[in-house]
């Protein structure tokens, strides 16, 4: 098994921010076609790969920033950093959540069944991708920050004391 440096690890979190984002603006593009034609075979298959992105990929994405990105934050002397940090997981509760609602609506969607209100559907999508987009906005603008000077901090203490 291939090892994942910390600084490739950085470089796949933030490769998966613009993935995440990019399906958040595809769910919201399809949206009106949703509402006028979920039947047709071309909507339900890019509903059925969105709702397989984020039941899998953005899951996982968000378990790895809890293993490895937010425990180091959450030991800074900072307090209002670490109350974001808190705040972010918190967050990933609230998403996770709202997938939960979401979900089954797109694999009903995706597998042609007729049950879903459109209405239902259309708050649930805001909400959803409003959460992440807020959410992602914070990471990158306050915790990846932080996260990568933590790192390169550490990885220039690490080379300093080889060289001694």
């Amino acid at each position: 098994m291939k090892m994942v440096s910390s600084t490739d690890r950085f470089k796949a979190l933030d490769a998966c921010h613009q993935q995440i984002l990019q399906y958040l603006a595809n769910l919201t593009a399809l949206l009106p076609q949703l509402e006028t034609d979920s039947n047709s075979e071309q909507i339900r298959k890019q509903v059925r790969v969105i709702e397989a992105y984020f039941s899998h990929t953005a899951r996982q994405h968000h378990a790895e920033e809890e293993k490895s990105v937010f425990p180091p934050l959450l030991l800074s002397q900072d307090a209002e950093l670490v109350q974001v940090v808190h705040t972010l997981h918190q967050d990933h509760g609230w998403i996770e959540q709202n997938w939960l609602e979401l979900s089954p609506m797109l694999r009903a969607i995706a597998q042609g069944e007729d049950w879903v209100d459109m209405a239902e559907l259309r708050h649930t999508i805001e909400v959803f991708v409003n959460l992440c987009n807020e959410h992602i906005t914070l990471e990158e603008t306050l915790i990846y920050p932080h996260a990568k000077e933590q790192l390169a901090a550490e990885l220039a203490g690490r080379a300093k004391r080889l060289a001694q």
